[in-house]
């Protein structure tokens, strides 16, 4: 217990700030009749979808965890290093993962019409401080609980094979709440704007459009549950990876200790850094919400960075990993490495993605000319925003590398998100701030309340390309560290490109991501193609919508986007599952070549579908704040469209995405002994 007591305490401690920050939240008004009346309704369909999404997967982790249960009696290898130890880290995993998801959804949900009454109230440093705490009790609960659920974890068990397992349970569920709530908010939007903001001219989030309550129940599901769920995957992944790395390659067993220990204090470390950056955005934050939210978040890296120093330089030792010797302070060198890529990397996804700089603003200048050069210039944007962020990783990759071998890549995929809490609950404030626009609207609100939510909502667009910024770059590190400990794993020295099975793998492994996409991209269109149908026939069929003397069905829209939703995600996320077990059992180093082929192309198009979708979706906002027309011109117009095709990719593919390359790996390592041929 005591080489884990600090994990342990600060996850606690930042389990009870969640308590705390959830009663701050529920503490404060909600508004008259008509705002909570809207508010309970998105409640309940977000309720509803995820209770039915999670019975479906919960039926897939049970089925995972039987298998992983009885691998080595079915392989015939009884010393196989899985079993029933492993299953049980597994289903660990899935349920934090889960639960985390839960708990920050249902705040969220409830936060929505406190924040919009917030703006009548205090203005936007009163509804900045009800949203911001309600997304940090989603980035604190990521945070916390993945460090407690670890942390357990590993106390119990000790066996690192063991420990795998925690993180293909979070990775399985993450990819199934992502895609899942990318597949409910993306076809509900899409429905909701180009039926009801082009084809009716009715405003966004209008009353009268049937499909406005599931596009903001999808905002939860989506952006908090989902990115929660993404996020405490790539936490935990950075984390195993380097505990992996640190038992299988680092000569000495008490040495090797050390090191595994290493990222839990870190971590500790991050959580209370995460608090003080909540605290900063909460006390600082008054008329320019996104350079408090940004302020808050580099607070927390720079804490994180001081605390790693001391904490490597009490904790560390010098280590070897073949014949060389790596310094005390190479790990630390290799976090700060992958601290400064993440923040690199949030800062050129702000660039590509705000309404304060060029990228978006000359996109929302371009909308002039029609929506097909909206969509070609936003695709080019996000194309040209790969560039650095690529770059900086490769650079960062290098540098760790140098200081502390593959252990501190992993270290430094560990570093992007060691703030994890912080990262999240600035993302996760976004669609707090969205749902607080949509109630606005629909309660018929003033104009200058719509404005101050609008403000706050297009801060949250570019805080969420930030997010997704950090997530595509730690799962780059994180797939190369857990790829790395599945070669040594499976007793794969070097994966040679000349063999024609690793060639084969990696032309494969470079395709999955686009084919991936295509299946996500279908799924999205069969649920917009009915939303549209529904939403068309509601305005067609019922007298007096269109006039506002009767209120729309939105719970047939809910229901269509859920079941579109659990419909299409089953056949992504069986891809992700499968592909790599049958071409591990195949050939392992044809398997090596797959994940490293995901990789490559996966980062890639990872960072270009969020950019791409981000500016998208600001260069609408920019034009609605009165540019180039303003709201109902045919610049904006053309948005509207661009802003249709751009949700999808930064809400549905280029998230999933990121899963994706790092469910591959992670289930490559902890299936390893199983491939390993004799």
């Amino acid at each position: 217990m005591a080489e884990v007591f600090v994990p342990l305490a600060s996850s606690i401690i930042g389990l009870v700030f969640v308590v705390i920050l959830a009663r701050d939240v529920l503490s404060k008004n909600p508004g008259n009749e008509v705002m909570q009346k809207i508010s309970l309704a998105i409640q309940e369909g977000a309720r509803t979808f995820l209770k039915r999404e999670y019975s479906y997967v919960s039926v897939l982790v049970v089925v995972v965890a039987g298998l992983i249960a009885l691998a080595p009696t079915l392989s015939g290898k009884p010393d196989l290093p899985l079993g029933w130890k492993t299953a049980v880290a597994f289903v660990v995993g899935a349920v934090i993962s889960a639960l985390a998801g839960y708990i920050g959804m249902s705040i969220a949900t409830r936060a929505n019409a406190r924040t919009t009454q917030a703006a009548v109230d205090g203005g936007v440093r009163g509804a900045l401080g009800v949203a911001v705490s309600a997304g940090s009790v989603m980035g604190l609960s990521v945070a916390s609980m993945a460090l407690l659920g670890l942390a357990i974890v590993y106390w119990v068990f000790r066996v690192p094979a063991v420990v795998n397992g925690y993180a293909m349970g979070a990775s399985l569920v993450a990819l199934f709440a992502r895609s899942g709530g990318g597949l409910f908010t993306k076809g509900a939007d899409m429905g909701a704007d180009l039926v009801g903001k082009v084809e009716a001219g009715i405003p966004e989030d209008d009353p009268r459009n049937p499909a406005v309550i599931a596009d903001n129940v999808g905002d939860n599901v989506g952006d908090v549950a989902g990115l929660g769920a993404d996020l405490l995957e790539s936490y935990v992944e950075s984390m195993i990876a380097s505990m992996a790395l640190a038992a299988a390659l680092v000569t000495g067993a008490a040495v090797s200790e050390r090191l595994m220990l290493l990222p839990l204090n870190i971590a500790a470390a991050g959580i209370a850094a995460s608090i003080i950056g909540i605290l900063f955005v909460k006390v600082v934050g008054r008329r320019n919400p996104q350079a408090a939210l940004m302020g808050g978040t580099y607070v927390a890296a720079g804490l994180t960075a001081v605390a790693s120093f001391f904490i490597i330089r009490t904790m560390g030792t010098e280590f070897t990993i073949g014949d060389t010797t790596y310094g005390v302070m190479g790990p630390f060198y290799a976090t700060i490495a992958g601290i400064l890529s993440g923040v690199i990397i949030g800062m050129v996804s702000e660039y590509f993605t705000s309404t304060k700089y060029r990228p978006v603003r000359n996109l929302a200048e371009a909308s002039q000319s029609g929506p097909a050069i909206t969509v070609t210039a936003g695709t080019a944007v996000g194309m040209g925003s790969t560039a650095v962020p690529v770059l900086v990783i490769g650079v960062a990759i290098v540098i760790a590398h140098h200081f502390a071998g593959m252990y501190g890549i992993a270290m430094a995929a560990f570093g992007m998100l060691a703030t994890v809490g912080m990262v999240v609950a600035v993302d996760s404030y976004g669609p707090v701030a969205d749902n607080a626009g949509g109630i606005a609207e629909m309660a018929g609100l003033p104009t200058e309340i719509r404005d101050i939510t609008d403000n706050l909502d297009a801060v949250g667009n570019t805080t969420a390309a930030i997010g997704k910024g950090f997530a595509i770059g730690s799962a780059a590190f994180a797939a190369i560290g857990l790829l790395s400990a599945y070669m040594v794993s499976a007793g794969i020295t070097v994966a040679d490109m000349t063999e024609p099975t690793v060639m084969a793998g990696l032309l494969v492994g470079g395709m999955l991501p686009f084919f991936f996409s295509s299946m996500l991209f279908g799924a999205v269109s069969k649920v917009a193609f009915k939303m549209i149908d529904e939403v068309r026939r509601q305005f067609r069929e019922i007298p007096g919508l269109l006039e506002g003397k009767v209120m729309p069905d939105s719970a047939t829209c809910v229901d269509i986007s859920t079941r579109g939703a659990i419909a299409g995600m089953i056949k992504p996320g069986l891809l992700a599952l499968l592909v790599p077990v049958a071409v591990g059992l195949y050939d392992e180093r044809a398997l090596a070549g797959l994940l490293v082929g995901a990789v490559v192309t996966g980062v890639v198009l990872g960072i270009q579908t969020a950019n791409s979708g981000g500016a998208m979706d600001n260069a609408k906002k920019y034009i609605e704040e009165g540019h180039f027309g303003g709201k109902g011109s045919d610049a904006h117009k053309a948005a509207v469209v661009g802003d249709t095709v751009g949700d999808p990719l930064k809400d549905t593919v280029g998230p999933s995405i990121n899963i994706l390359i790092k469910l591959m790996s992670v289930i490559s390592l902890v299936l390893a002994p199983l491939f390993i041929k004799g």
